[in-house]
C-alpha cells in the first residue's frame, strides 16, 4: 500500500484512489450540476462520478443510451465549478468508445480539456481493455465498470443481476483482471453477487467500488437523486434512501402557490420601498402630470 496520508490530502487524484486499496472505504456519489457537486464535495466524498445516469435523473430519458458526449461534457463543466477536493470522473456515454481506439481517446481527452474531468469511466471488461490501455497511454486515468452495465441494456435484455452462474462469475473475474492489466486505477462492480465481488476485490491490486455488489468492495457509490429521494419510478434493491427531498420540494411548491393565490406573498417586508421623501416628490409630479378630468355627462 502507498504511504500517502489521506487525512492531509487537499485534492484527491486517481493515484490517491488507487492507494486506498485495502484501506479506509472509498466514498463516492454521482453529481450532475454545480449545487449537487458542491454539496457532495463539501461533505468530504472522495470522488464524484458525472454519471451517464444524467440521462434518466436529469434529462428524463428512459435509459442511459440517448445521452450525448456534448451533454456529458456540459454537465462535467458544471460539476467542475462546484468541486475543490473530490476527484471528478466523467462517464463515457454510449457510443463514444465503440469502434476504433482513436475515437475513444478523443472523447476522453475532451472530457479533460473541455469538461475539467480528472479521469473517465468506461463500461465493459476484456472487450474494451485495449481501449482502456489507449486512453491511459494518452495520459487520462480510467476507471472500469463491469457487471450490470446499463449501456448494455439491449444486449442483456434489461437490468439484470450479473455473474450468477459459475461461467458468468469466471468471466467477471477475468474482465476485472483485464481492466487492471490495461491500466485502470479502479473498477466499479455493479449488480453482482456479494460473493463474487469479494473474490474480485481479493484478486485485484486496484480498488473496487460497489453499487449493488455487497459489502466486500473497497468503496461504495450511489446515484445522488436515489440517495436523497428525488427519483421518479422504481428504486433498485441496493438503494438506501437517506432523505425524502421530493416530498420536501412538493410541499414547498404547494405552500408558495397557496400563498400567492391568497395574497400572502410577497409580504411588505419582502418588498423594496423608496425613501419617504422620494415618494412624496413622485406623487406630486405624477399628480401635476395627470390631465384634468372632463365634465361628467
Amino acid at each position: 500500500m502507498s504511504h500517502i496520508n489521506q487525512s492531509t490530502v487537499k485534492k484527491i487524484t486517481a493515484p490517491h484512489i488507487r492507494a486506498r486499496k485495502g484501506g479506509s472505504p472509498i466514498i463516492a456519489l454521482t453529481a450532475y450540476d454545480y449545487p449537487s457537486a458542491r454539496l457532495v464535495d463539501e461533505a468530504g466524498f472522495d470522488f464524484i462520478l458525472v454519471g451517464d445516469s444524467l440521462a434518466q435523473t436529469v434529462l428524463g430519458y428512459d435509459s442511459t443510451l440517448p445521452v450525448t458526449l456534448d451533454e456529458m461534457i456540459a454537465a462535467t463543466r458544471a460539476v467542475r465549478r462546484g468541486v475543490s477536493r473530490a476527484l471528478i470522473v466523467g462517464d463515457m456515454p454510449f457510443g463514444s468508445y465503440s469502434g476504433r481506439s482513436e475515437r475513444a481517446v478523443r472523447a476522453a481527452v475532451r472530457f479533460v480539456k473541455e469538461g475539467g474531468a480528472e479521469a473517465v469511466k468506461m463500461e465493459g471488461g476484456a472487450r474494451v481493455a485495449h481501449i482502456v490501455k489507449a486512453i491511459v497511454e494518452a495520459e487520462v486515468p480510467v476507471m472500469g465498470h463491469i457487471g450490470l452495465t446499463p449501456q448494455s441494456l439491449l444486449r442483456m435484455g434489461g437490468y439484470r443481476v450479473q455473474g450468477k452462474s459459475l461461467e458468468a462469475a469466471r468471466e467477471l473475474i477475468e474482465d476485472a483482471l483485464a481492466l487492471e492489466r490495461a491500466g485502470a486505477f479502479a473498477v466499479v462492480l455493479e449488480g453482482i453477487p456479494s460473493e463474487i465481488s469479494r473474490l474480485i476485490t481479493a484478486r485485484l491490486a486496484i480498488p473496487t467500488i460497489g453499487i449493488g455488489a455487497g459489502t466486500g468492495c473497497d468503496g461504495q457509490i450511489l446515484v445522488f437523486t436515489d440517495l436523497i429521494g428525488l427519483t421518479f419510478g422504481h428504486l433498485a434493491k441496493f438503494v438506501r434512501q437517506y432523505a425524502d427531498v421530493k416530498a420536501v420540494i412538493a410541499d414547498a411548491l404547494k405552500r408558495f402557490a397557496d400563498d400567492v393565490s391568497a395574497g400572502r406573498f410577497p409580504a411588505d417586508e419582502e418588498s423594496y420601498h423608496l425613501p419617504e421623501g422620494v415618494v412624496v416628490e413622485i406623487n406630486e409630479e405624477q399628480s401635476e402630470a395627470m390631465p384634468p378630468l372632463g365634465p361628467i355627462n
